[in-house]
């Protein structure tokens, strides 16, 4: 420091609005967001989901629609999660390799409508699942390694095949990255990009996203067998390191906001693109305390989003991207 009070007055640059924007620190645009949105069957479906007020699952054709306004409003990037039928969920998820499974078939469709949107596919077998587990279980009920990741190379090849520019495993198998990789890369999609969750925490912000896959009532036991314990955050950086050292191009933190600390850390310490979950749970408190008067919504996304920003995020999914994309272009 080389001046003190009064010679240095550091309300000095924050006493306009112009002075403020001019000496802001980390920037937040629509560029920075990508939109989760639920895919349901049906033509013109549009299914509100009660615990994540505002949020809807969509038939094909409405998910196009919001794959439009997504590009109308500079969102680059959308995230794709299907409502799998009831009657196509077994032990197996075999459903998840279908080539005209509900996401392949929404993949090509926003494709074939905005070909220059990005799309993110999730890669888990969670949604195609009898018993709610995002891997094959043995007898005990154990959610199993090793075969678990050959499934889920599979359905990453099924997905990349439909179209899909991102494969994102959210199921926290080891290894799991370094097979995909390797599978896209014999099979010639050497631009697909991966996104790992490479810290996914055991969370209790996960429940209205299990409602919007009808999973909550599926799920027997819990996850903490394969998600991380949210005590750990040494372990988070070693998760981040063999992920990116499995070819990985960027990372993802899950949740967001209570684990910024985590975000800083992965960012401080690889340096990779690194983005962050704002999650369900985080989504329906912010809906909650709006509708109860305790507070305003347009204010709250923004702080929350640039949050993640200043944590060291090079984007963000949340279920309010739309909403800061209007805000930040108006």
């Amino acid at each position: 420091m080389t001046a003190s009070y009064p010679a240095l007055r550091l309300r000095r640059t924050r006493a306009s609005q112009w002075s403020r924007r001019l000496h802001a620190e980390t920037v937040l645009t629509p560029a920075d967001l990508i939109w989760p949105l639920f895919v349901t069957e049906g033509q013109g479906v549009e299914e509100p989901i009660a615990s994540l007020p505002g949020v809807s699952r969509w038939s094909l054709d409405g998910i196009v629609a919001r794959a439009r306004e997504a590009a109308a409003l500079g969102i680059p990037c959308l995230a794709l999660f299907p409502n799998t039928p009831s009657h196509l969920r077994t032990d197996d998820g075999r459903e998840a390799m279908n080539p005209d499974n509900l996401m392949c078939r929404a993949i090509r469709a926003i494709k074939d409508a905005v070909p220059d949107i990005g799309v993110l596919t999730d890669v888990a077998l969670d949604p195609y699942t009898t018993h709610g587990h995002d891997g094959l279980v043995d007898a005990a009920g154990y959610v199993v390694n090793d075969d678990t990741a050959n499934a889920l190379v599979e359905q990453a090849l099924t997905q990349a095949r439909a179209g899909s520019d991102v494969i994102a495993p959210s199921d926290m198998m080891d290894g799991r990255i370094g097979m995909i990789r390797a599978a896209l890369e014999a099979e010639g999609f050497v631009n697909v990009q991966i996104m790992a969750y490479a810290a996914k925490y055991a969370s209790a912000f996960y429940g209205p996203f299990r409602d919007a896959v009808n999973t909550r009532g599926l799920l027997k036991g819990d996850k903490r067998t394969y998600q991380m314990d949210h005590a750990n955050a040494e372990e988070a950086l070693r998760e981040v390191a063999l992920d990116l050292a499995e070819g990985a191009d960027s990372v993802m933190v899950k949740p967001g906001l209570p684990y910024l600390d985590i975000i800083r850390r992965v960012k401080d310490e690889f340096r990779v693109p690194t983005f962050a979950y704002q999650v369900s749970g985080e989504y329906a408190m912010i809906e909650t305390a709006v509708a109860a008067g305790a507070a305003d919504r347009d204010a709250m996304v923004l702080e929350t989003l640039m949050a993640f920003k200043r944590a060291g995020c090079s984007g963000v999914l949340t279920y309010h991207a739309a909403h800061a994309a209007r805000l930040l272009n108006a």
